[in-house]
């Protein structure tokens, strides 16, 4: 009962101290009751190391889709990303195997190690993509493939034992190859990227680029930009998931400047003053797929390996598999349909 007058004093000199509630800074601020001033070393920063080693053990996934015409450098180009045999290449086609006629999807799987890190790449591949006549719905078996890695993905999640690491075979990124036209996007690739920017990261690239002068190159990227934003057609890294002020300076460069991507690929080498490159012979001199005056193979690299490899696993998981993982649970009212083998595994687990 004596408490009660003093804590209204204290809350009266209180409320004279503390100035009026300001609004609310940009950045936040520096928490004021803890003391950086250490009186000696703890370790905190070692959880950076901790980190490291437990990613190395684990290793890491990486799903890539390449989707575009026949004769593009599909093949080529994921090779000479990885700098290995990673994609299979048909020397053509042998008279005892028929052209596809629908979209195939071939899947194959590589263990890559670079300095002691592991990491699990799948390539996808989409023979028979818009080369029919009729190319009426032939995105519609790749969206089907998207959804139904997600589908497992959400299976393997809501299981009552479920595994300590699931296996992701989510598409983290698709590669959009653009015929080098020098015109303009073909209904076909618009109303890809209209069906699949909603479900997959897509970054368009535009293929042989060593087949358009420099200017027509200039030209053609600012005209396919256009048209993606004519068409509201959004491409990664997309503009409403950067997360501050730096990731935004950097990905609107990236979208303004550097997208399509105009790429050169090849998987032979070359000697150029005394160097090993990787490029293609012409008689008028040898195209360097590395160097920045003559592609932007390099850009392409840096961005897909070097800088946004994570970011493209993260906004699949957190947004793109998110989205599909809502809309299913409150389809079916919270939970996948029940098969008969998933009543046992739930019987057996009770």
């Amino acid at each position: 009962p004596h408490a009660g007058p003093v804590e209204s004093k204290n809350e009266a000199a209180m409320s004279e101290l503390v100035p009026e509630p300001r609004q609310k800074p940009v950045v936040p601020m520096k928490p004021m009751g803890i003391n950086a001033n250490l009186l000696g070393y703890i370790g905190i920063d070692t959880i950076i190391e901790q980190m490291r080693k437990k990613t190395m053990k684990t290793g890491f996934d990486f799903n890539i889709m390449v989707v575009g015409q026949s004769g593009l450098g599909k093949s080529t180009l994921v090779n000479t990303l990885f700098k290995s045999q990673v994609s299979r290449k048909s020397s053509g086609w042998n008279r005892e195997e028929k052209i596809p006629k629908t979209v195939e999807i071939k899947a194959i799987g590589h263990v890559i190690e670079e300095g002691g890190v592991k990491m699990k790449l799948t390539v996808i591949d989409t023979p028979g993509f818009g080369d029919q006549i009729n190319n009426e719905n032939c995105w519609e078996p790749i969206e089907k493939y998207i959804n139904e890695q997600y589908e497992k993905f959400l299976k393997e999640e809501v299981n009552i034992a479920r595994k300590k690491r699931i296996p992701d075979t989510r598409v983290h990124c698709c590669l959009y190859f653009i015929s080098p036209t020098g015109h303009s996007l073909r209904p076909l690739d618009l109303e890809f990227m209209k069906h699949l920017s909603k479900v997959v990261n897509i970054i368009p690239v535009i293929a042989k680029a060593d087949t358009m002068t420099m200017e027509e190159k200039t030209e053609f990227k600012q005209r396919v930009r256009k048209e993606l934003e004519v068409n509201g057609i959004e491409f990664y890294p997309q503009k409403e998931f950067d997360e501050d002020l730096e990731d935004k300076t950097e990905n609107d460069k990236i979208r303004q400047e550097s997208m399509p991507f105009a790429v050169v690929g090849s998987d032979k080498e070359y000697q150029v003053n005394g160097k090993r490159v990787l490029g293609r012979k012409t008689p008028w001199g040898i195209i360097e797929v590395e160097n920045l005056t003559h592609c932007e193979f390099a850009l392409l690299r840096d961005f897909v390996i070097r800088t946004h490899l994570q970011d493209l696993k993260e906004v699949t998981h957190n947004i793109h598999y998110e989205t599909y993982r809502a809309k299913r649970l409150n389809d079916n009212g919270g939970l996948p349909p029940m098969t008969v083998e998933t009543e046992e595994n739930h019987e057996s687990n009770l």
